[in-house]
């Protein structure tokens, strides 16, 4: 959902925030090698998804984290970045959704279910870290819809893998991934918006000091 809040002014990151993304970034780094090699040996495409999906946020977080002492114009631009990348992200995962459905290969859902719950388990730990920082500037709503969006996207991979055991079929799994890559795409629309408004106020903001005051 994109925010309707006016652009922020200038200000310090959040207390704790920095400490929040380094604890965020490990997570998920450590997921991203868990979940990537279950996802090659399932054949699971929700699941090679949320992988990829957890690589992408430790990126981010990383971007973050370098631009967190810098001004507003940056902290903006760098959400700018990451609405992108989770856009683009959407987009690569409805196309690897109608390839697996072209090749008819069915994943496992024992392992589907299993990692999908190791997953949940650490983005909803995430999520909870990062509540208090979603309603900060873009850069910070930005970390906090990635960790909401994983922690439902591991949801549904769980409810893809109790599909796929009761019909056989890989249509669950599919039909997860393409609700994840579109949740990617809204995601990554609503934090682009918003960094467009951080940038905005951030120029409005630096013009108005350079300029001479008029009496």
């Amino acid at each position: 959902m994109a925010c309707s809040c006016s652009a922020p002014e200038p200000k310090s990151p959040a207390p704790g925030f920095r400490k929040a993304l380094w604890i965020a970034l490990w997570v998920n780094l450590i997921m991203f090698l868990v979940e990537g090699a279950a996802s090659l040996q399932s054949g699971s495409v929700s699941l090679l998804a949320d992988a990829i999906d957890f690589f992408g946020d430790s990126a981010n977080y990383l971007l973050s984290l370098s631009v967190l002492s810098m001004g507003m114009l940056w902290r903006g631009r760098a959400a700018m970045v990451k609405g992108i990348t989770m856009a683009v992200f959407g987009i690569a995962v409805l196309g690897r959704a109608v390839w697996v459905a072209q090749s008819g290969i069915t994943p496992e859902p024992m392992t589907m279910g299993a990692i999908g719950l190791l997953a949940l388990l650490a983005n909803v730990g995430v999520a909870i870290m990062l509540f208090k920082f979603r309603e900060g500037d873009s850069d910070m709503r930005s970390v906090w819809l990635c960790s909401r969006n994983d922690a439902i996207g591991n949801i549904a991979v769980m409810v893809a893998a109790l599909g796929v055991f009761g019909t056989g079929t890989a249509w669950p799994d599919l039909a997860v991934a393409t609700v994840m890559g579109g949740l990617a795409i809204t995601a990554g629309v609503s934090v682009v918006r918003h960094a467009r408004k951080d940038i905005e106020g951030a120029k409005q903001a630096s013009v108005s000091s350079a300029s001479p005051e008029i009496r």
